[in-house]
């Protein structure tokens, strides 16, 4: 049972989701939480994961451990996102089943979706469709993972791994770097250079229309705790996760703007690519478990622009 005694790794720990995993397992008293950095344990080498649990009787993992990026990182390197986060996802399931690990929670992409789907996505309307192809690799290798939790449940007659499927994450802690991070940050460190810089006008990629579901880390993080407590309500799925509601990047950049005070002109690149145009998950079935999310959004805008003004440099 998933209490405060219990033996828990947090891989991936300084990430957005991890860090905010270590916020909230502290928060409610959970004492036992093993974290390793890249440099102590390379999660893709399978002989040192293996090492680890054998030293390590670990009773519940998140893995939050990956590699990540936004559309350019995505674009230019398909490969080293499809060949690492694969490794890191075999690797630690394989330990994870054959050192009896209770639970461990798998975070699967909405990018795994068709890029052409019907909104809001319900699970049911998983792979049914053509992948945006700028997200392929990253993609490939989620949808090995939720497959991959549903297969050893399956094989192995046990409700060991959960699945669920967050929205687009935002929070302290997220990546700023321009080349790698995601739509969110990304748009916070152009706008505040902008503000900055006294730029009369900023130009942004694509044409602002696409629209992006958001939800804050610490609600991600009060979610898998809370999946771990309802193990027992689950069934041998994916769940979706998000927030219910979903922005254009247009209004999304026009509140970033006014939370950092940017006053310039907003123009748009039509060039460049959009990505899919709509992400909106229907997340009825994780609701109905019994959990909402709490964070208003304008909330975590600002939380998040005073952790990246404190913290990033």
């Amino acid at each position: 049972m998933f209490n405060q005694n219990s033996k828990i790794y947090v891989a991936g720990h300084t990430g957005l989701l991890g860090s905010a995993l270590i916020k909230v397992l502290k928060k409610y008293e959970y004492k036992n939480i093993i974290t390793k950095s890249h440099a102590e344990l390379e999660l893709t080498d399978k002989s040192k994961v293996e090492d680890f649990f054998k030293k390590n009787k670990i009773n519940f993992i998140f893995l939050c451990a990956g590699k990540v990026g936004g559309i350019i990182g995505n674009k230019a390197s398909p490969a080293s996102y499809l060949h690492e986060n694969l490794l890191i996802q075999d690797n630690i399931f394989e330990m994870a089943n054959k050192y009896d690990v209770e639970n461990i929670i798998f975070y699967g992409s909405s990018c795994t979706y068709p890029k052409v789907c019907k909104q809001p996505m319900k699970e049911e309307y998983w792979l049914s469709g053509a992948l945006e192809e700028t997200s392929m690799g990253y993609a490939a290798a989620k949808i090995a993972g939720i497959i991959g939790c549903k297969s050893y449940n399956t094989q192995y007659n046990t409700d060991r791994f959960i699945c669920v499927i967050p929205n687009s994450i935002y929070g302290p802690n997220d990546n700023f770097d321009l080349e790698n991070s995601h739509v969110l940050s990304a748009l916070i460190k152009k706008i505040d250079i902008a503000k900055e810089q006294n730029q009369d006008s900023l130009t942004l990629w694509g044409s602002g229309k696409p629209r992006r579901e958001f939800i804050h880390s610490e609600d991600v993080a009060n979610a898998s705790v809370f999946l771990m407590q309802n193990v027992h309500k689950l069934e041998n799925r994916h769940y979706n996760l998000g927030s219910g509601t979903d922005y254009s990047i247009k209004e999304l950049s026009e509140a970033i703007s006014k939370i950092v005070g940017y006053k310039g002109k907003i123009e748009w690149d039509i060039e460049k690519p959009d990505g899919t145009m709509k992400k909106l998950l229907d997340s009825s079935k994780f609701l109905a478990l019994g959990w909402k999310p709490k964070i208003k959004f304008e909330d975590g805008l600002r939380s998040t622009y005073r952790w990246y003004k404190d913290n990033y440099e």
